[in-house]
């Protein structure tokens, strides 16, 4: 199975939304006979303006600042339809959209998730950075069996229906730590965030990350990403 790789660069978050929706919209009437035309399974990257968004089952008030600081920052504010809480998206940061037929690759959901992070995990192994899972959360974290350190350095939240897939993760690479600031993240309020950049005290080549995602996700998938 192929799956097409589209940069989107750095881009609004509604319009990636947008452009999410219908993607994952033209998979669904192909496969419940709405429309005759085939859809391509993609696999999205980008970066956001500064903005924070709230899933589905969040917690408004896991965001800790008023409408008047939130344009004070430059961000704006989304309560979007995935799983998961409050998080953060901006520039420096590898945000990823899977939109994928999960009956096309023989995945169940969870299985799904599972692999996404186990390919994000081996990216960071790639450049040193030892990251894990933590029971009972999704996304990749570290130092999860130091208590006081445990430290989120990508947070995970997606949505499916009838076995396709939309949203994704969000990888801190050269991210801007402070927005985290400003937000319970993923609804954590004991649990720190990280980025790449701080992991190695260096800034990092955010393309190389990119290649190396899509080397691994690849891989995990069973799929190839073609341009």
């Amino acid at each position: 199975m192929k799956i097409i790789y589209q940069n989107l660069g750095l881009i609004d978050y509604k319009i990636a939304w947008d452009y999410q929706e219908e993607l994952f919209r033209n998979i669904i009437q192909y496969k419940t006979g709405e429309s005759v035309n085939p859809s391509e399974n993609y696999l999205l990257f980008c970066e956001h303006p500064h903005v924070y968004t709230l899933g589905k089952s969040g917690e408004e008030n896991n965001l800790l600042i008023s409408q008047e600081f939130l344009k004070k920052i430059n961000a704006t504010f989304y309560r979007i339809n995935r799983g998961g809480d409050i998080t953060y998206h901006g520039p420096g940061q590898i945000v990823g959209y899977p939109i994928i037929d999960l009956e096309i690759v023989k995945l169940s959901l969870k299985e799904y998730i599972h692999k996404m992070e186990e390919a994000i995990i081996a990216t960071l192994a790639f450049f040193e950075i030892t990251a894990t899972r933590l029971k009972g959360a999704t996304g990749v974290w570290l130092d999860v069996e130091t208590k006081g350190k445990t430290r989120k350095i990508c947070a995970i939240g997606v949505r499916a229906s009838r076995y396709v897939t939309m949203h994704g993760f969000a990888l801190n690479v050269n991210t801007d730590l402070n927005y985290f600031s400003y937000i319970n993240p993923c609804g954590f309020v004991d649990k720190g965030v990280t980025s790449m950049q701080k992991e190695m005290q260096k800034k990092i080549n955010i393309e190389l990350v990119k290649e190396k995602l899509i080397t691994n996700l690849s891989s995990e998938f069973g799929v190839s990403i073609i341009e």
